[in-house]
C-alpha cells in the first residue's frame, strides 16, 4: 500500500504539472484565439461582444493567478471551455463524441498486436532456431519499417478500391446512426478492419521481438532448470514459469501504449477519414482551436497517467518483489 500511495502521489504531481503547462502555453503564445475569431468575422463583432468572448475563454484582464485558480476549478469539474472551431459546443462534448471511436480503433489494434506478438515471441524463443524463430522476426520487422500512412494508403487502394472488400472511409455508412444492433455492429466492424489491420502490421513485430528477447534471458534462469528437473510439463514451464516472468516488460509497454491509444493513430485516422481524437486534434491545430487542443492534450495526459497507475497495480500482483519495497 505504501508503494502504491507513493506512486499515486507522483502521478498526481505529474498531472498538476501537465495542467499548469496546459494553462500557460496558450497564454504565452503570441496573439489569442479571440483575435482570430475577430479577424474571421471581418470586424463585424462589437467591442462588447469581443470582451464577453474573452471572458468566456478566460482571457480577460483578470490577474494571471486568478485565471489559474479558475482554470484548475474548471478542470476539476470537467469544464474544458468552448470549442472555437465548433462554437458554441463545449470541448468536453467534442472529445466525448470522438474518443469512443479512437478507443475502439486503437484498443482493438493494440490488444490484437499484443496478444499475437507476445504469443509468437514466446513460441519463437522456446523453439529457438526453428521456422517460427527464423522467418517471422525479419518478416515482421520489415513490415514494421513502413510508416502507418503508407500501409494505410496501400491497403485502402488494394482492398478498398481495387478489390472492393472493405469500405473506403468513415466509421460507418452514411445514413446509419450509432445503435446497439447487429446491422450497425457488422457495418462498423467492416469499416474497422483496414485501419486496425495497418496498425497491427506495423506494431506486432516490436511486441514479438521484445517478448522473444526477454523470454530467452528468462529461459536461462536456474528456476527454469529446476522446473525441468522436477519433470513438469513443457507447457506449464513455458507459460507458468518462463512467460509469466518475461511478461513484466510487456506489461509496462502495454500500459504506456494503452495510455497513448487515446491520442489516436492520427495519420491512420486521416487516411481513412476515421472519426477520432487524433483526427480532431489535427482539425484543432489547423483551426488554432486552443481550448480544444488544451482539452485533447489534457485528456491524453490523464489517460497515460491512469494507464501507468493501473500497470503499477498489476505489477504488485505479478511481481512479489514489489510488495516488499
Amino acid at each position: 500500500m505504501r508503494y502504491l500511495l507513493r506512486n499515486l502521489g507522483f502521478y498526481l504531481l505529474a498531472f498538476w504539472a501537465s495542467i499548469t503547462l496546459n494553462f500557460l502555453l496558450p497564454r504565452l503564445m503570441p496573439g489569442d484565439p479571440v483575435s482570430r475569431m475577430f479577424a474571421r468575422s471581418q470586424s463585424r463583432m462589437q467591442p462588447e461582444q469581443i470582451e464577453q468572448i474573452r471572458r468566456l475563454f478566460g482571457l480577460d484582464d483578470r490577474p494571471m493567478w486568478r485565471q489559474y485558480i479558475d482554470y484548475i476549478g474548471d478542470v476539476c469539474t470537467g469544464n474544458m471551455g468552448i470549442s472555437l472551431s465548433r462554437f458554441p459546443t463545449p470541448v468536453s462534448e467534442v472529445i466525448a463524441s470522438q474518443i469512443g471511436w479512437t478507443l475502439l480503433l486503437g484498443g482493438t489494434a493494440l490488444v490484437i498486436a499484443v496478444v499475437i506478438g507476445n504469443l509468437l515471441g514466446i513460441l519463437a524463443a522456446w523453439r529457438r532456431g526453428g521456422v517460427l524463430d527464423s522467418v517471422f522476426p525479419p518478416l515482421l520487422v520489415f513490415a514494421g519499417s513502413f510508416p502507418y500512412f503508407w500501409l494505410a494508403m496501400g491497403a485502402l487502394y488494394l482492398f478498398g478500391m481495387v478489390l472492393g472488400w472493405f469500405p473506403l472511409r468513415h466509421a460507418f455508412d452514411v445514413g446509419l446512426s450509432p445503435e446497439l444492433s447487429w446491422t450497425f455492429i457488422t457495418n462498423a466492424s467492416s469499416h474497422l478492419v483496414l485501419p486496425a489491420l495497418t496498425i497491427v502490421l506495423v506494431s506486432v513485430g516490436g511486441w514479438m521481438l521484445g517478448m522473444r528477447n526477454t523470454m530467452i534471458a528468462t529461459a536461462a534462469e536456474d528456476y527454469i532448470t529446476m522446473a525441468e528437473a522436477k519433470g513438469l510439463s513443457t507447457g506449464r514451464i513455458m507459460f507458468r514459469y518462463a512467460a509469466r516472468n518475461a511478461m513484466l516488460p510487456s506489461v509496462t509497454n502495454f500500459g504506456m501504449a494503452l495510455g497513448f491509444v487515446v491520442g489516436g493513430a492520427l495519420l491512420t485516422e486521416v487516411v481513412f477519414a476515421y472519426p477520432g481524437v487524433g483526427f480532431q486534434l489535427l482539425a484543432a491545430v489547423q483551426g488554432l482551436d486552443y481550448p480544444l487542443m488544451q482539452g485533447i492534450f489534457l485528456t491524453i495526459t490523464a489517460a497515460v497517467l491512469v494507464a501507468n497507475f493501473l500497470v503499477d497495480l498489476v505489477y504488485v500482483r505479478l511481481d512479489p518483489r514489489v510488495r516488499v519495497r
